[in-house]
This record gives C-alpha cells, sequence and structure tokens, in this order.
C-alpha cells in the first residue's frame, strides 16, 4: 500500500480548537475546520508543502503518524534532544523578552521553550504556514502557555520590524526552496531587534567518511528535494546582505551532518 492511501485510510485525529486564554491564531478563534479557515481568511500555504511535503506535514494522519519523539529521534540518528538541548542552551535557562519560532516542530522543543519563557516572565510567538500544524501543536501545550499561534507564510511573516528578542528556526530551512528560504531569513533579520539573537539549526554537509553521504543523502534527496542545498552552500549563501557579513557561531553535530548557527542583529 502506497504512503497516500496508508495517510487516506487511516483514522483522522481528533480535532482540538485553539480557544483557551492566552492562545490568538489570526484568521480565525477556531481551527476545528482547517480548509474552512484558510477560505474565510483568504489564505493558501506555500505549494510546495501540497507538492512535496503533504506526506510529512499537510495531511491529517501524516501529522498523527509523525508526532513520536522516537520517530523523530530515528529520522535524525538518535541525535534529536541533542539538537533540542543546542538550541535550547542558546535561547537562556529563562526567556524575560520575545521570541519568536519560526515552524512547528514535531516533538517537546516548543513545551521547553514555554516553560522557559514563563520562568524569565517573556512570550513565545510560534508561526506556521499550516493550521494542521498549529492545531497538533496546540495539543502538545498547556493552556496557560505565554504562547500565541500565528498562521503565517515563512517567507512573508507580517509581523512588526524589530520586534523580537530572539528567533529560533529549528529543522525549517532545508524544506524550502531557495527563493522562499532566502525570503525567510530576509523576513527573519527584519523581525529581530538590534541586539537579537537569531539561532538556526538544520543541516549540513558531513565528513567524507560520515556514512550519512552514502546511506542518508539519496533517501533525503528524494524525499526532501531541497535539502541537498545545505550539503552544498553554506546558510551565509542564503542570508541577506544586511546581515551576511555579521559575525557568527558555527557548532557541528554527529560528524558535522547538523549545525548550529548563531548570530546578533
Amino acid at each position: 500500500m502506497g504512503a497516500r492511501m496508508l495517510f487516506s485510510s487511516m483514522g483522522r485525529p481528533h480535532a482540538v480548537a485553539l480557544t483557551a486564554p492566552g492562545w490568538v491564531v489570526d484568521g480565525a478563534a477556531d481551527l476545528q475546520n482547517t480548509d474552512s479557515l484558510e477560505r474565510e481568511a483568504g489564505y493558501a500555504p506555500p505549494a510546495y508543502l501540497d507538492d512535496y511535503y503533504w506526506w510529512a506535514y499537510v495531511h491529517p494522519n501524516a501529522v498523527r503518524f509523525f508526532e513520536r519523539r522516537w520517530l523523530v529521534n530515528f529520522i535524525l540518528w538518535g541525535n534529536y534532544v541533542r539538537l533540542r538541548d543546542a538550541a535550547l542552551a542558546e535561547l537562556g535557562e529563562a526567556l524575560p523578552g520575545r521570541l519568536l519560532q519560526v515552524a512547528c516542530v514535531y516533538g517537546d522543543l516548543t513545551g521547553h521553550i514555554c516553560e522557559r519563557a514563563a520562568a524569565g516572565g517573556g512570550t513565545v510567538d510560534v508561526v506556521d504556514a499550516l493550521p494542521v500544524q498549529l492545531r497538533n501543536l496546540r495539543c502538545k501545550l498547556p493552556a496557560d502557555a505565554p504562547v500565541r499561534l500565528l498562521v503565517r507564510n515563512a517567507a512573508d511573516l507580517r509581523l512588526p520590524d524589530a520586534s523580537y528578542d530572539q528567533v529560533l528556526v529549528f529543522f525549517l530551512l532545508h524544506e524550502q526552496p531557495r527563493a522562499l528560504r532566502e525570503a525567510t531569513l530576509a523576513e527573519v533579520a527584519r523581525v529581530v531587534r538590534p541586539g537579537g539573537k537569531v539561532v538556526i539549526v538544520d543541516y549540513a554537509r558531513p565528513r567524507w567518511w560520515h556514512p550519512a553521504r552514502w546511506l542518508w543523502y539519496p533517501l533525503i534527496s528524494r524525499l526532501e528535494p531541497f535539502a541537498s542545498d545545505l550539503w552544498r552552500h553554506p546558510v551565509r549563501d542564503f542570508l541577506p546582505l544586511s546581515v551576511r557579513d555579521l559575525p557568527m557561531q558555527r557548532t557541528t553535530f554527529f560528524g558535522g551532518l547538523y549545525q548550529k548557527l548563531v548570530f546578533t542583529r
């Protein structure tokens, strides 16, 4: 049975509305009916998501299937916790300001971010192009988490200039076509305040001896056709000119297959 048929035949997960106090969804107060929400808001996700990632993010049964931490850890060769904690370490134990997370992620990363924001008196905004992903995230977080969920295209955030103290982009860039990747990073540079921090965690080109070069690359290049860009080019190449020459701290993990990049605006 093909994956498309499998997801079509699986039971749909229960929908949960984003109506609890402290939660905001632009365009509607209810995500029970994702299709209706998109029509009412005059909003459509970027076409590449339906074209290439219906099996991983778009179909509700895909969300149900992949929302397992052990599976996310398996996909990341056992490095999920290590990479999650590397990102959290950059953000700080307590978050007193405003943080933007660009795109939902499977796993418990956002829950830990919200705990740190609550401890520091800060707030978190999470944007995603897919309401189904925001609904899934809502299921994972407590109702009193200091967070807003916003239906947004990462390449067109429609958020105020210089409005965030920190921005996190966790395993998004490798999924985007180059033009949208560049637009996303331009938006990130625009919304972070002067002196604010940008943290990026994603794939990188592994060392020559790494088994991923021979085992993982053929698979991921077929399933995620834009990921190879991060093997061929440094992330700096995709940054806008306004921040391209800023000092950047780069740390690699697992033989170079993953990287964390940090720069201050």
